[in-house]
C-alpha cells in the first residue's frame, strides 16, 4: 500500500472526524488511541482499509513498537499528531498530574514525528500537527495547557526549518473550541452552553482536509481556524 494515514487521538471529536473523512477518501487509516472500546467499535464499523492500534501515545515504547508494524504495511504519506489531554485550571491550583496530562500530547507529537521521520526523509510525505489557538495566545485558566501548546509551536516550527526544500512538508493547525467532549472536566469552565457555541469537529475536519490535501501547486504551511461569532 502507499495511502497510509496515521491519526492519533482519532477515536474521538476531531481525530474521529478526520479519520472517517480520510477512510472515505480512501486512505489507509491507522487509528492511534487509548480508548480501546471505541476503537473496536470503529474496526467493526470500518473493516477494510483500517487498523487501529491501543495504547498511550507519550509511552515511546509504544510509539516505536507501532511506527515500525504500521511501516511494514506500506508507504506513510501523512501523520496527524492530534492527540491531546486539556488540563483548565488556575495557575495555583496546577499540580503534577494536571503538567503530565497536557504534556502528554507533546510527547505524543514528538516521538511519533521522529519516528514516522526516518521513513518519510526517504519518502516523502505530510506531518500535520494540531494543536490550538492556545498556541498563538495565553488564556486565563490555562497556563500549563497553554506552555504546552506553545512548546508544540516551536516543535512544529522548528520541523519547518528542518525539512525546508525537501519532500516532507510541515503543517501545524490552529483551531479554536470545537463542539466536542474535550471539555467534559472543566465544566466550571467551559459550560455546556459554551461548549456547544464552538466549532463543528466535522466541518473542521473537512477544512483541514481540503487544505492539506489540495491539488494545487500550493502549500498552506499555518492554518488558524476560528468560528465565527
Amino acid at each position: 500500500m502507499d495511502n497510509i494515514v496515521i491519526v492519533t487521538g482519532g477515536a474521538n471529536g476531531l481525530g474521529l472526524e478526520l479519520v472517517k473523512l480520510l477512510h472515505q477518501s480512501n486512505y489507509y487509516v491507522c487509528n492511534i488511541d487509548k480508548d480501546e472500546n471505541k476503537l473496536k467499535q470503529l474496526e467493526a464499523k470500518f473493516e477494510d482499509n483500517y487498523q487501529s492500534f491501543v495504547g498511550d501515545v507519550s509511552d515511546e515504547n509504544f510509539v516505536i513498537s507501532t511506527v515500525n508494524k504500521i511501516s511494514k504495511l506500506g508507504k506513510i504519506v501523512a501523520l496527524f499528531n492530534n492527540a491531546g489531554s486539556p488540563s483548565f485550571k488556575k495557575p495555583t491550583e496546577y499540580v503534577g498530574k494536571d503538567v503530565e496530562l497536557c504534556f502528554e500530547g507533546l510527547k505524543g507529537m514528538i516521538y511519533f514525528s521522529s519516528n514516522v521521520l526516518k521513513y518519510m526523509e526517504q519518502t516523502g510525505g505530510k506531518i500535520i500537527n494540531i494543536l490550538s489557538s492556545a498556541a498563538l495566545r495565553g488564556n486565563k485558566q490555562e497556563a500549563v495547557y497553554c506552555a504546552c501548546k506553545w512548546a508544540e509551536r516551536g516543535y512544529t516550527e522548528s520541523l519547518k526549518s528542518a525539512y525546508s526544500g525537501t519532500n516532507v512538508h510541515i503543517f501545524g493547525v490552529y483551531p479554536g473550541g470545537i463542539n466536542t467532549n474535550f471539555y467534559k472536566h472543566s465544566r466550571d469552565y467551559v459550560s455546556l452552553e459554551k461548549q456547544h457555541s464552538f466549532m463543528s469537529a466535522k466541518e473542521l475536519a473537512e477544512i483541514i482536509y481540503n487544505n492539506i490535501f489540495t491539488d494545487k501547486h500550493l502549500l498552506v504551511e499555518d492554518l488558524i481556524i476560528n468560528r465565527i461569532k
